[in-house]
């Protein structure tokens, strides 16, 4: 035994390694330490709407489909006006030949900008 021991690391850390796994293309390793971030209770709830955004993302790059629109759903509660939840709503029901039901979001998002 070494004696190294593992420190937890708080909310704010998991969301910066989030957002650098992301950027490496680790969608997968993203949305882990996304979605721990969604039941940790330290976390603002003030600040759901990113992480639900991000792991939309996460999941939407990562070929998740139907997960990336219900996690782009739950952030649009908070955020119902935001152009980019919209699109990427619209884009995971699309690609997963959902077309009819994409097309409301996907206009929305047209409406606001985010096309």
């Amino acid at each position: 035994m070494t004696g190294f021991r593992l420190l937890a690391r708080s909310p704010y850390d998991t969301w910066r390694w989030a957002e650098e796994l992301f950027s490496a293309r680790d969608y997968l390793g993203a949305a882990t330490a996304l979605e721990g971030l969604l039941v940790d209770p330290e976390v603002d709830a003030r600040d759901l709407g990113q992480v639900r955004e991000l792991l939309a993302r996460a999941y939407y790059h990562s070929a998740r489909l139907a997960k990336a629109a219900e996690a782009a759903r739950e952030a649009l509660v908070d955020e119902p006006g935001n152009a980019y939840l919209l699109l990427l709503l619209g884009r995971s029901l699309e690609r997963a030949g959902r077309t009819e039901e994409a097309q409301p979001y996907l206009r929305m998002a047209d409406a606001a900008g985010g096309a």
